[in-house]
């Protein structure tokens, strides 16, 4: 028997909602299915943004800037599904449901396993095969972008944040007059730096088991990450991120300010 809304473990729940939202991902072969589970079993991110209710339910419209095999399109859909059956604990905020899902990714191997995953989600993510520098952006109410960033060059990295903020302000239109835009931006915090080397080198690890090409970082201390999201027009909260990691990660909450007289 399902366990009440309000007595339901939360690491009860975590462990459906692990076996759920990868499960699909067996239809991408072996490899995917494996590092999906590996992603969200490991991750800190995905249980952290979701326990502390970091999208809301008002932000139905997640873009996922790097979005790998969309891990994220699966989370969102098989939460929905625990919420409507009463299988989500008290403690954690609700997620959108149902949520509207676009992801953006580089890597065309990893747009296919995610391609192969996603076909029974409503309302269809959108998955696109593309740079993050040149890709449209959609209006929408939260971003996600987990170690991306830094691979693009400083000037680049400034393009993009600016893109992201007048995307979430587009997307203004479709939310609660209280509820901002937001950011949801992991990066390694450079003068951390142990972690941030081992955050380096377990990337480039990474990167290469997923079949793809290595590529130059750029990276910034948590203190100019601040100061460039503030320039830019974010309210920022920084949260650590690297519960159970040697890393020096920070999730950074970066709510899109409007301007003054908008």
């Amino acid at each position: 028997m399902n366990a009440p809304l309000n007595t339901r473990s939360p690491d009860l729940a975590w462990r459906e909602l692990h076996e759920q939202a990868t499960a699909p991902y067996k239809a991408s072969g072996n490899f995917g299915w494996h590092f999906a589970r590996g992603k969200l079993g490991h991750d800190p991110a995905f249980r952290g943004i979701v326990s502390r209710g970091l999208i809301g339910s008002a932000r139905a419209r997640m873009l996922d800037i790097g979005s790998g095999q969309s891990l994220f399109a699966n989370v969102l859909h098989t939460a929905a599904h625990l919420q409507r059956q009463g299988r989500w604990p008290a403690e954690w905020p609700p997620l959108p449901a149902p949520a509207q899902y676009t992801g953006i990714e580089l890597m065309p191997r990893d747009v296919a396993r995610a391609q192969a995953a996603v076909g029974h989600i409503q309302p269809a993510p959108r998955l696109v095969c593309g740079n993050m520098c040149t890709a449209d952006l959609p209006a929408c109410d939260v971003v996600v972008i987990l170690d991306v960033l830094h691979y693009v060059d400083h000037a680049a990295q400034e393009a993009v944040l600016a893109r992201v903020r007048e995307a979430l302000l587009r997307g203004a239109a479709q939310r609660p007059a209280d509820v901002p835009g937001r950011l949801l931006l992991r990066v390694g915090d450079a003068a951390s730096r142990r972690g941030f080397a081992i955050s380096q080198w377990v990337d480039r690890t990474v990167t290469r088991i997923r079949g793809h090409k290595v590529s130059p970082t750029w990276g910034r201390t948590l203190d100019q990450w601040l100061a460039l999201l503030l320039r830019m027009g974010f309210a920022v909260q920084p949260i650590p991120m690297s519960e159970g990691t040697p890393f020096a990660n920070v999730l950074l909450v970066a709510d899109a300010q409007a301007e003054a007289g908008a």
